[in-house]
């Protein structure tokens, strides 16, 4: 796994992709994120996130009857690390996140306090 240590312009590359949250693998302040088609344990819905190579981004909330939900917006790096993530238009407040590691097989987001 490759830990994001050194802040860059830009996240990686393995960043732009729909990304499942794996809630049962979360620990202290941090997400964890699995790749779409990942062999997860049951669960009653998963949320997840999507960021696009054009800026665009796409917030997947659980839904109503655990149904699957799509919010678009906007991200922005701050550096290699903070991302800001922005949804003009819905009544949803700008958030930051910060890449804590993304490779081929895992995302994980912590939401700076």
């Amino acid at each position: 796994m490759d830990a994001v240590d050194d802040p860059q312009e830009e996240p990686p590359a393995g960043l732009f992709r729909r990304w499942v949250h794996a809630h049962e693998e979360d620990y202290d302040d941090v997400s964890v994120y699995r790749p779409t088609g990942y062999a997860f344990p049951p669960a009653r819905g998963r949320s997840g996130v999507e960021f696009r190579t054009d800026g665009t981004f796409v917030d997947h909330p659980i839904g109503r009857g655990d149904a699957p939900a799509s919010v678009p917006g906007f991200w922005h790096a701050e550096d290699g690390l903070r991302i800001t993530l922005s949804f003009p238009g819905t009544g949803r407040p700008d958030r930051v996140v910060e890449l804590v590691a993304c490779d081929a097989e895992v995302l994980r987001l912590r939401q700076p306090g």
